[in-house]
C-alpha cells in the first residue's frame, strides 16, 4: 500500500543534504505533502556556513560548522555539483567556502525551499542525532598537559598560531590544508602520521605519537621528542545515534553497522540517514540517496525484512574487511562510487545522473588541488 501521503516528512538539518530532500519532495506533490525542514540555527548551508565563532551558540547549542576562514574545496566543482544544478561557469573549479554557501542558497531560491524551513529548532524532546570529536579520548587521564589541546572543529585561521610549535594528529585533507596555512605564519609544524607523498615546504613529519612525557613533551616512533605548544587534532569525527540502540544497533568506531547502504537503519524503515558515507562526490551523492528514499516511502521500491538488512549489512562488512579495509575506513566509497549510485538508482527505479556515468572519468582526468608552499597549484595525475 502506498502511505506517503499519511506520512509526515521530516528533515533534520538545512545542509546540502536536506535542501535536496526538500527539493525532491516538493517537485512530487502528487505523492508526498510539503516538507519541513527542521534547521537549529538562523541559516542554511550546515557546515558551509561560516562561524567565526566556535564551541557553542548563545542558546548553548554546538556550533556545528567546521569550516575555516580560508578554506577551498580539494574536489572541482564539475563532480560535487547537483545533477540538475550547475555552480556557475565564471567561477574557478576549486571554490572557496562562500561560493559553495551561496550556490546552497541559490538552490533554495530556485527551487523555493525557504517557506519550510523552521529555524532555531532542536529536536531533543523525541530523540537527538550526535557526533563527538574524535581522537582526544586518550587525554583525559593525562595528568600533567602542557600544551593546548585543539581539534579541527575549531580551527577557523592561522594567526593564533604564529611562531608557535604545532603538532598536527591527522594527515588526511583536513590535516595537510590547515598546516599548510599556519607553517606561512612562521609556525613550526609536524604532522603525523607520515604522508604519502613529501610534505609541502615548512611542515616536519613525525612519524606516529607513542606516548607523552611527564613534561608534556611527545614521543613519536622515529625517535624525536617535540614540546609542543599546541596539538591540533585533525582526526574526523563519530557518529552516535542513541535512539537506534534500543533494537540492538549502534556505531563502532567510525563506523555505523546499523545501516543498509549506509541509508537505512534495520528496524527502522522510515529513518534514512543522508551523506553519512566519505571520500564521496558530495552532492550528487545526496541526490541519489534522497531519491531512493523517496522511491522507498512512496512504494516504488522496497526495503528487505529487518532479517535480510542485518545480514547484508554483515556480508558487506566482511566483503571490505576481506580485501583489506580497517573497520575505521567501512564508510568509504571513494571508487565504489559509480556502482553504489548505479545500484541504488536500479533498485529505486529511477534514472541516475549522467554525472554518474563520468565520476571515474572527472576524477582522473579533472585536477586535484593541492598547495605548495604559498601557492594554489593544480596537478594532473
Amino acid at each position: 500500500k502506498n502511505v506517503s501521503r499519511y506520512l509526515r516528512r521530516r528533515m533534520i538539518g538545512g545542509g546540502p543534504a536536506g535542501l535536496c530532500a526538500a527539493r525532491h519532495i516538493l517537485s512530487r506533490p502528487e505523492a508526498f505533502d510539503p516538507p519541513v525542514v527542521y534547521e537549529m540555527t538562523d541559516h542554511l548551508g550546515g557546515t558551509w556556513f561560516y562561524e567565526e565563532q566556535v564551541g557553542t551558540y548563545e542558546n548553548g547549542y554546538p556550533i556545528h560548522s567546521s569550516m575555516y576562514r580560508d578554506f577551498r574545496t580539494n574536489l572541482a566543482k564539475e563532480i560535487m555539483m547537483f545533477p540538475d544544478f550547475p555552480f556557475d561557469d565564471h567561477l574557478p573549479s576549486f571554490l572557496h567556502h562562500k561560493s559553495v554557501q551561496q550556490y546552497l542558497e541559490k538552490y533554495c531560491e530556485k527551487h523555493d525551499i525557504a517557506h519550510y524551513i523552521k529555524v532555531y529548532v532542536c529536536l531533543n524532546s523525541k530523540f537527538c542525532v550526535c557526533f563527538k570529536l574524535k581522537g582526544t579520548e586518550n587525554l583525559k587521564n593525562r595528568k600533567m598537559i602542557i600544551w593546548k589541546v585543539l581539534h579541527s572543529h575549531s580551527y577557523r585561521y592561522p594567526e593564533p598560531f604564529t611562531n608557535k610549535s604545532v603538532v598536527v594528529l591527522g594527515a588526511r585533507a583536513s590535516g595537510v590544508d590547515i598546516s599548510i596555512e599556519i607553517a606561512q605564519v612562521k609556525a613550526q609544524v609536524f604532522i603525523t602520521p607520515t604522508m604519502s607523498l613529501p610534505p609541502p615546504l615548512g611542515i616536519r613529519q613525525a612519524g606516529a605519537v607513542i606516548g607523552v612525557s611527564e613534561d608534556g613533551s611527545l614521543q613519536f616512533q622515529d625517535g624525536s621528542v617535540i614540546q609542543a605548544d599546541i596539538v591540533l587534532f585533525c582526526t574526523g569525527h563519530k557518529f552516535n545515534f542513541p535512539f537506534l540502540f534500543p533494537s540492538g544497533t549502534g556505531c563502532t568506531g567510525s563506523f555505523c553497522d546499523s545501516t543498509v547502504q549506509v541509508l537505512a537503519a534495520p528496524g527502522f524503515p522510515s529513518i534514512f540517514f543522508i551523506g553519512i558515507c566519505k571520500i564521496i562526490c558530495p552532492f550528487i551523492h545526496f541526490d541519489c540517496q534522497v531519491k531512493f528514499s523517496l522511491a522507498v516511502l512512496e512504494g516504488s521500491a522496497e526495503l528487505p525484512t529487518q532479517e535480510e538488512m542485518e545480514k547484508e549489512v554483515q556480508r558487506e562488512m566482511q566483503r571490505k574487511q576481506d580485501t583489506g579495509v580497517q573497520v575505521k575506513n567501512l564508510l568509504n566509497l571513494d571508487k565504489d562510487q559509480r556502482e553504489y549510485y548505479l545500484d541504488m538508482a536500479k533498485v529505486g527505479r529511477f534514472t541516475a545522473p549522467q554525472s554518474v556515468f563520468e565520476i571515474p572519468n572527472k576524477v582522473t582526468a579533472k585536477p586535484l588541488r593541492i598547495s605548495m608552499q604559498t601557492q594554489w597549484c593544480l596537478v594532473y595525475e
